[in-house]
């Protein structure tokens, strides 16, 4: 049975504009992998409402599972929240489970829950909330869409949250091949691996150290013995 699959949409004008690197991606590929979940698209868009809107609805649409990133902090541009209730027609407002969280956490801190720090409580109606531990501010999940913070601290914090209330398959495995030869030379070799277990994922990511080209092969899949397999007969076939 096919493991189930999985979108991420990165939401910000900060990383398109190249201010901020986002890190969350590569964070959650590699939560994703081990919990038997795919990661089969991440898209990387601005805070525009219409753009989030489209983008939310076409990967619920396609996906078993999709996770946001950035937008749902407490300043004008956090818009996150906005669009998810309007891509699925739920109405959002400030709810009583997520205001008393921020009360709890700015009372113990001695600062004021203002207007600006209550929009983190605004939830659309049906969402579950994520738990947020580092800041208390929570993310949520709507239908097949969990909403989360950008912050990677609390980005780590909330998919370690959600992930043991998602059911994944089965985790994938890896090894890799270091070939000190170039892409040309070994291609016709990987074609007819790929084509003997067109099970596994095969992939080539050529470097160049010390003048020379080389090129590191991975085999993913499910199956360990079929990667083992693989990767022994790579070797074979390219005199390792």
């Amino acid at each position: 049975m096919a493991n189930p699959t999985a979108a991420m949409l990165v939401i910000g004008d900060e990383i398109l504009s190249g201010r901020t690197r986002d890190a969350n991606m590569y964070y959650l590929a590699g939560e994703l992998t081990k919990h038997g979940i795919d990661l089969q698209e991440v898209r990387v868009i601005s805070d525009n409402e219409p753009a989030i809107i489209a983008a939310v609805t076409a990967l619920s649409d396609s996906y078993d599972h999709v996770f946001t990133s950035g937008g749902i902090g407490p300043t004008h541009d956090d818009i996150t929240a906005d669009c998810i209730s309007k891509a699925f027609g739920a109405h959002l407002d400030v709810r009583d489970d997520a205001r008393a969280l921020l009360q709890a956490h700015y009372d113990k801190s001695g600062q004021e829950l203002n207007a600006a720090r209550l929009r983190m409580a605004r939830i659309p109606d049906g969402a579950t909330l994520i738990e947020n531990p580092v800041s208390t501010a929570p993310g949520f999940t709507l239908r097949n869409v969990h909403v989360m913070a950008g912050v990677p601290s609390v980005f780590q914090a909330m998919v370690a949250s959600v992930l043991p209330t998602l059911t994944g398959g089965a985790p994938l495995l890896s090894q890799t091949l270091r070939v000190q030869r170039g892409e040309g030379d070994i291609a016709p070799i990987l074609t007819a691996i790929a084509e003997a277990y067109d099970d596994l994922s095969i992939g080539c990511y050529p470097f160049q150290q010390n003048g020379a080209f080389g090129a590191n092969v991975v085999v993913r899949g499910a199956d360990g013995a079929r990667v083992d397999a693989a990767i022994t007969a790579l070797a074979r076939d390219l005199d390792l």
